[in-house]
């Protein structure tokens, strides 16, 4: 059995009984790592950095898996999963372990009337979704994930254990709001939760076979809507004869003020495209989902913020969803909060964004998709003139210049400095990897 000097933690081997399980990912993706460790205590997650180092093992962090940076061929992956307290402290403020869930984190938080703007879908880790920035379904309202964070306990690649604040570490405070894990373990997160544990939320379906007239009547209602209207519209093909084509809203309104949420909601239940509609009172919590994908389902997608949603732009987009059958074409309205953070604040650059453009190809389990990112991506590069950059937290497979494409090249200058001092070696490589300046 493996023995790592001080380490007090769980270490799963290949061949042992839990490996089979551990090495999976959400995206249902199989790797097969040299070992898994689970740690309890920050003293654990150094001992672990100064393993992979004497090993030479390639380090990979997991927090809530959704990735295929989360299990890799040959690398020891440093799993968080230990990391899942969560405390309500004072004042709205709350430590959560990096290996929580948000599904979680909404269910603890439901009781004290808080709530976090955080993933979309339960099984989200926090450690992950919150270093890249995290768009949640109170963004317009409060903002990213990270301009609610105040500070964090970070482990650095020399095993250091440090405080990351606005008073304590602040470059490396800046770097880890939108800089990804390049930057060091973060175990425990502090942020200023916000009174919001019940809101109005529901769906609206418009009709699927006019999707220029649905996204601009969409954009329009959003462009004068309050910030408390947050919401995603969502175009999906085909399943099969009994699931057809669709174009569904889904919005959440903070707060239980139904008159005010209606008032807000009614431009999208009168658009001419609407068909259809539920929206009620509920926790917070419910607005997460629990979808989990098939075994053997791929996914290639492209992402990228956009500054405004101009009619060329749905033209563009209109064409990118009828260039593959299985599209899925996601159009997230941001505007609000995030805008009003001085773009130079966190490492989080794209402050000037309207919204957030997703589109993807589905491939049923068994289908070849070779050549096809080649051809996805030739495909969404007709929108590159609208874009302003790729949101890292939907990038979720390996590709190369990724941080590139995140990242600003000031701000992309700015992280490499960062992690020439915190991190020289790049003993964080495995993730959208800012490369030591």
């Amino acid at each position: 059995m493996t023995q790592i000097q001080g380490f007090g933690g769980v270490v799963i081997a290949p061949g042992t009984t839990d490996y089979d399980t551990a090495i999976v990912t959400h995206r249902a993706r199989r790797a097969a790592p040299a070992l898994i460790v689970r740690p309890v205590t920050t003293a654990d997650v150094s001992a672990a950095i100064a393993y992979a180092a004497a090993e030479q093992l390639p380090l990979a962090v997991r927090s809530g898996g959704h990735t295929d940076y989360a299990s890799v061929d040959g690398s020891l992956v440093l799993d968080l999963a230990e990391f899942h307290d969560i405390e309500v402290l004072h004042d709205g403020l709350v430590r959560i372990g990096a290996g929580a869930r948000w599904g979680e984190v909404a269910a603890a938080l439901a009781p004290h009337g808080l709530a976090l703007s955080s993933g979309d879908a339960t099984t989200v880790g926090v450690g992950g979704l919150t270093l890249s920035g995290g768009i949640g379904w109170l963004v317009r309202q409060v903002g990213l994930t990270i301009d609610s964070l105040v500070s964090a306990e970070v482990v650095l690649a020399s095993g250091e254990v440090v405080t990351a604040s606005a008073g304590s570490e602040p470059e490396l405070f800046w770097a880890i709001r939108g800089g990804g894990g390049n930057f060091g373990v973060v175990t425990r997160f502090t942020f200023q939760a916000h009174p919001f544990g019940r809101v109005i939320a529901g769906w609206v379906s418009l009709d699927a076979t006019d999707l220029k007239t649905a996204l601009a009547g969409w954009r329009d209602v959003m462009r004068g809507a309050p910030e408390n209207l947050n919401s995603t519209l969502t175009v999906r093909p085909a399943f099969g004869p009994d699931v057809p084509p669709s174009i569904t809203v889904t919005l959440c309104y903070p707060g239980t003020d139904r008159a005010a949420a209606d008032a807000a909601i009614q431009p999208l239940l009168d658009l001419p495209t609407a068909l259809d509609s539920d929206i009620a009172e509920k926790d917070y919590a419910d607005m997460l989902s629990d979808e989990h994908l098939p075994e053997g389902l791929t996914i290639l997608d492209n992402n990228g913020f956009v500054e405004h949603v101009t009619d060329e732009l749905i033209d563009a987009l209109v064409v990118l969803n009828r260039a593959a059958e299985s599209s899925v074409l996601m159009v997230r309205w941001i505007a609000g909060a995030l805008n009003r953070v001085p773009a130079d604040e966190t490492a989080f650059a794209h402050r000037a964004a309207e919204a957030l453009v997703v589109a993807a190809v589905v491939f049923p389990p068994g289908a070849s998709t070779e050549g096809q990112q080649e051809i996805i991506a030739e495909r969404w590069a007709k929108l590159a003139g609208f874009t302003l950059g790729m949101y890292g937290n939907f990038t979720m497979d390996e590709r190369a210049g990724a941080a590139e494409a995140i990242y600003p090249a000031e701000v992309l200058a700015r992280l490499r400095s960062i992690k020439g001092e915190v991190d020289p070696h790049n003993v964080f490589a495995l993730n959208h990897n800012i490369t030591p300046a």
